[in-house]
């Protein structure tokens, strides 16, 4: 008569258990794959939300800067001059730009280099200053602040406060694409106008390209 196997319900014969690792070892036992995956995913989270935090802070510094800004702005306006936003600055408020049917609302700085830029569209030595007689030139970056300079069109208007309060207005009356070493953008020759020059294509991967996009608009 052949033998009757019993089993368990694991199908393990049953007398014979001791032979067998107990299943709640081989259930809690955490292979090594699993747990490098947990590292790593655990790693990648991490990585993440410092990648966050750095967006976020970067956006909280250029609010405050802004806030900055504004206030140096009503220092300036109250009949102060050269009021520095903080006070390590090296640049400060000399215009006030409007577009008003487009959102924009932007302080004009001293300077056109990176320190000034970085915080708004600045305005280049040499030329007149924004909203007085002359060729007033002003570039910024085509991804921050002059960003708006992609969908502006002929005709548009462009208003400027001035440090006495001010206000002269001006119309767009060319848009064009030129190379960074033409320097006829800069021309204090003919009528009264403001120059706005930021780099292109708006969509380049890299910054600093050879072109340079210009935005022209006269005044009123």
């Amino acid at each position: 008569m052949d033998a009757i196997n019993f089993v368990d319900d694991y199908g393990v014969p049953l007398g014979v258990e001791c032979a067998w690792k107990p299943l709640t070892t081989l259930n809690t036992r955490k292979p090594v794959a699993r747990r490098t995956l947990r590292i790593a995913g655990f790693l990648l989270l991490a990585f993440g939300l410092w990648h966050a935090g750095q967006a976020a802070y970067a956006k909280a510094k250029a609010e405050l800067a802004q806030v900055l800004l504004a206030r140096a702005w009503n220092g300036t306006l109250a009949g102060a001059r050269g009021v520095k936003p903080w006070p390590w600055a090296d640049t400060w408020p000399i215009a006030r730009l409007v577009l008003t049917g487009r959102g924009v609302d932007l302080y004009v700085l001293a300077g056109a280099d990176g320190r000034a830029i970085a915080f708004g569209p600045g305005h280049m030595y040499g030329t007149a200053e924004p909203g007085t007689t002359g060729n007033s030139v002003v570039g910024g970056h085509r991804d921050t602040h002059l960003r708006f300079l992609k969908d502006v069109r002929r005709g548009e208007a462009i208003n400027v406060q001035r440090p006495d309060g001010e206000w002269m207005s001006y119309r767009v009356t060319d848009l064009r694409v030129t190379d960074k070493g033409d320097l006829s953008p800069l021309d204090p020759a003919g009528p009264t106008r403001l120059t706005l020059i930021t780099c292109w294509p708006f969509d380049a991967l890299r910054p600093g390209g050879p072109q340079r996009y210009v935005v022209t608009a006269e005044a009123n």
